[in-house]
């Protein structure tokens, strides 16, 4: 696209009446598509426009394309109820492709709807107290939260953070309502963006809040990163860590992945306030007419960190206190069974691909629906995709274990470990943006991955997978220790040395290798990882060491630094005989 295409998407904001656009008029008209005005407008209500390619390729040259949408719903840190899983269930098969799709980010996806059901999709979903509201376009997105709820976690209200930040930040525009709840259309002052204003945010603005020690969201990937901070079982406050984003263009050097950077400390009654200025500040300060120059992150890296907290100190009126000095010591999705307080448990349920479906032998969505339906268990999704079933008894721990190994779903233990922790975006037949498949393919290469694992007698690392059919990141490839990211059709770059903590940026090994040489190319160095790794050591952090790979890594570490049971200081080590090797 160009500067004036980019500059085109703010012209449509602009002109949407506080995006209402002609929604209404164009849902009532025959066409199975909206104007390109109106796609854009209908982006900020959950909805995009898509085409099934699998469809399009046998069509007949200038036939029209077979439209269909996506519908992302809003769930702030992944929490729902019973009765809300088993709406979104019964509305696969009403209104989608008789699947659901776990998002990266905690939320939920419908896929292959039409046109004509839209509005009875959204509508029941907010019946069901869910909104599809900023869950795409240009503002606050889903907010992200740790979504295990174990007993000492829960007191502190993270997740209700989460809630009161979504719904500080959703628009206050009436025009959803008008839409989707047949309400009455405004005409007064009041439909006027008291935050965003009538162009709203130059791009999407990720907020995620974690929990100490703990990086399952993957903080540093966030715009702004809420990190708590938790003495003696008390809220103290959170460190903010801001700049932070994955997406990136292929031919365009100057868009990158980047890690966020710490920028303050506020305690739990700043929060809002803080959180406020600093949308404001990308708000009046990002880039408008360059959208794949708009997000935070190169605002950030233009100013510099510092300049960025003067501006921001300024818009609050006061110092703000520096950040707390973080460690991680882990970055798991919380699966399998663990002890939520001294009376229930939760059970996370490995979900490939976030596709809860039925294929074959393995009868996920259906055992899930049987397990929801009987027992009325809490439901968290993950960050990785996956899903949590909350406040079980002993008793019900039990039968949810079996009933869903009836059904041909296993649990976390005797899933191959490679496959446990992988990640795709949906790509091809549906994403505009894909150049070649993800999810479709991940299942293939994550188990040939482990076949060879296996064969070099190192079976049981559990190496982080994460694959793409673009690069924007949807499945936060560039922190992965292995990144598969589509380069065109039926191949990827490859990236390697991400941290399973969430604190490195991955680098370049290889550009364009079709899919059927990826495991070739990384048999060489896994072999050599299992000869040359120190005792604890994980793939991403080995191919750190060893230098593999091109170009430079962005790591937090150093402000940040990782626990870690090996008393062997880094700079004592022997380079690895990898460093330096030819690769093919």
């Amino acid at each position: 696209m160009t500067s004036i295409e980019h500059s085109l998407v703010e012209q449509i904001k602009a002109g949407s009446g506080f995006l209402r656009g002609t929604v209404v008029e164009e849902l009532s008209d025959e066409r199975p598509s909206f104007s390109r005005e109106n796609v854009v407008t209908l982006k900020f209500h959950g909805i995009t426009e898509e085409d099934d390619r699998d469809v399009r390729s046998g069509l007949p040259t200038g036939a029209s394309p077979d439209v269909i949408f996506m519908v992302r719903a809003v769930i702030p840190g992944g929490v729902l109820t019973a009765d809300q899983y088993l709406a979104f269930d019964a509305l696969a098969d009403q209104a989608g492709n008789g699947t659901l799709r776990l998002t990266t980010r905690q939320a939920v996806q419908f896929h292959h709807t039409r046109k004509t059901d839209l509005s009875s999709l959204i509508r029941t979903l907010n019946e069901h107290l869910v909104t599809t509201f900023g869950a795409s376009g240009d503002a606050v997105r889903n907010v992200m939260s740790c979504p295990a709820p174990f007993s000492d976690r829960t007191d502190t209200g993270l997740v209700t953070f989460a809630e009161r930040i979504a719904d500080h930040f959703r628009p206050r525009t009436r025009a959803y309502y008008e839409i989707w709840m047949n309400g009455e259309r405004a005409v007064t002052a009041a439909v006027q963006e008291p935050l965003y204003g009538k162009t709203y945010l130059p791009r999407k603005f990720k907020i995620g809040l974690a929990f100490p020690e703990d990086n399952c969201i993957d903080v540093y990937s966030q715009d702004v990163g809420i990190v708590a901070d938790i003495r003696s079982g008390s809220l103290e406050g959170f460190t903010l860590l801001v700049g932070g984003g994955l997406g990136r263009t292929h031919g365009r050097p100057d868009t990158f992945p980047r890690l966020a950077d710490p920028l303050c400390f506020v305690a739990p009654d700043e929060l809002l306030e803080v959180l406020t200025a600093i949308v404001g500040l990308h708000r009046d300060f990002g880039d408008r007419v360059d959208r794949r120059q708009a997000r935070l992150k190169y605002l950030i890296d233009h100013w510099g960190v510092d300049i960025f907290k003067d501006a921001l100190e300024q818009r609050v009126g006061r110092r703000l206190a520096d950040p707390k000095l973080l460690s991680w010591t882990g970055a798991d999705d919380h699966l399998g069974v663990h002890r939520q307080d001294d009376h229930r448990w939760f059970l996370g349920v490995p979900i490939e691909a976030g596709r809860i479906t039925d294929r074959g032998d393995v009868l996920l969505r259906t055992g899930l629906r049987a397990v929801v339906e009987r027992f009325r268990p809490g439901i968290r999704l993950t960050p990785g995709q996956n899903l949590l079933l909350t406040d079980l008894t002993d008793t019900a721990r039990a039968h949810v274990t079996s009933t869903l190994e009836d059904h041909g779903v296993l649990p976390a233990g005797r899933i191959p470990p490679v496959v446990l922790h992988s990640m795709a975006c949906p790509a091809l037949p549906t994403c505009p943006l894909a150049v070649t498949e993800s999810e479709r393919v991940l299942p293939e290469v994550t188990r040939a991955l482990q076949a060879e694992l296996e064969a070099l007698g190192i079976g049981e690392e559990g190496i982080r997978v994460r694959m793409t059919g673009c690069p924007n990141g949807c499945a936060r490839p560039y922190t992965a220790e292995i990144a598969l990211v589509g380069r065109r059709k039926g191949a990827y770059d490859v990236h390697l040395g991400g941290s399973t903590l969430g604190t490195r940026l991955n680098v370049l090994l290889a550009e364009n290798v079709a899919e059927e040489n990826l495991v070739s190319l990384l048999s060489p160095i896994l072999a050599t990882y299992r000869d040359g790794r120190y005792e604890g050591e994980t793939f991403g952090d080995f191919c750190r060491r060893s230098g593999v790979g091109s170009g430079e890594r962005a790591d937090r570490g150093d402000q940040f630094p990782v626990a870690t049971s090996d008393p062997i200081d880094a700079t004592d080590r022997p380079q690895s005989p990898i460093h330096g090797a030819t690769l093919p």
